[in-house]
């Protein structure tokens, strides 16, 4: 990221990460996106603007703790319960219940305020914020399933918060401050890490909450659970590659491959060509 490259070399160095191309590159894109999502906050008005700013800071603090302090050891759900299992209480662990803690917290905020299920039974509130709780949480770890590759969590993130953004603070400032560390993203000089990811979906996780009743969101917390299974199993990055219009989704904003210079001959005046008809 260009704005880490006039930091002093101490201050860079616990944000540095290779990527899967084995490319260096900065995990300090997540505090720059979450100060972004921040400021875009402040122009909003004060209930919502308090209640997605501390969403954002908490789900930011719970990445930053695996960003810097995780092992790396355990990875995924799987990973991190079979760590509990064993006695290891994981950054990773603490990180996604801290998440279901928060997103419950989140959920029981708006609807205290008149949320979707205001006029239902109280068993149906209850359950309606449960339900809140869970889609918060599970858009933080979903986005952060998908910053494998440059650009792929901030171009879901754009989609997922852009049909939302008129109408929510949240989702308002997740497209904005996506915008604006897109570059970086793009050329793989810069990730999300776990503060930016965790941030970024809670804020679209809660722009999902506020918008949807108790059945919008049962709909999209059992396609959370399903994917967050899914990716258990598969890759992500192999189904993506394997279809024609999500890969060039994919790609779409990266640079173009350096293609390899063609051999020269002895007198380089023309490339060699392979002799056989």
């Amino acid at each position: 990221m260009r704005l880490s490259a006039r930091l002093p070399e101490p201050w860079r160095r616990p944000w540095a990460r290779t990527n899967h191309a084995g490319a260096p590159v900065t995990l300090l894109e997540g505090p720059v996106w979450v100060v972004g999502a921040l400021a875009g906050l402040v122009v909003t008005q004060p209930g919502a603007r308090g209640r997605a700013g501390a969403l954002a800071v908490a789900a930011a603090g719970l990445g930053l703790l695996d960003d810097l302090a995780g092992s790396g050891t355990s990875k995924g759900l799987r990973g991190h319960l079979t760590a509990l299992r064993r006695g290891e209480v994981t950054t990773g662990a603490i990180k996604l219940l801290g998440l279901g803690a928060t997103g419950l917290a989140t959920a029981l905020a708006v609807d205290a305020r008149g949320g979707r299920a205001g006029g239902a039974r109280l068993s149906e509130r209850l359950l309606s914020t449960l339900f809140g709780g869970g889609v918060v949480a599970g858009t933080a770890n979903l986005v952060n399933l998908l910053d494998l590759r440059p650009g792929r969590a901030l171009k879901s993130v754009v989609a997922l918060a852009a049909p939302l953004a008129l109408g929510s603070p949240a989702a308002a400032a997740a497209v904005g401050a996506s915008l604006g560390v897109a570059a970086d993203d793009l050329d793989a000089r810069s990730m999300l890490g776990d503060t930016g990811a965790n941030a970024a979906g809670a804020l679209v996780g809660l722009a999902v909450v506020e918008r949807c009743g108790p059945v919008g969101r049962a709909g999209a917390l059992a396609v959370l659970t399903a994917l967050t299974l899914a990716s258990e199993r598969v890759s992500f990055s192999a189904v993506i590659d394997r279809h024609v219009v999500l890969r060039r989704i994919d790609q779409w904003g990266r640079p173009a491959p350096v293609q390899a210079a063609p051999v020269q001959s002895a007198t380089g005046s023309r490339p060699t060509r392979d002799p056989s008809p």
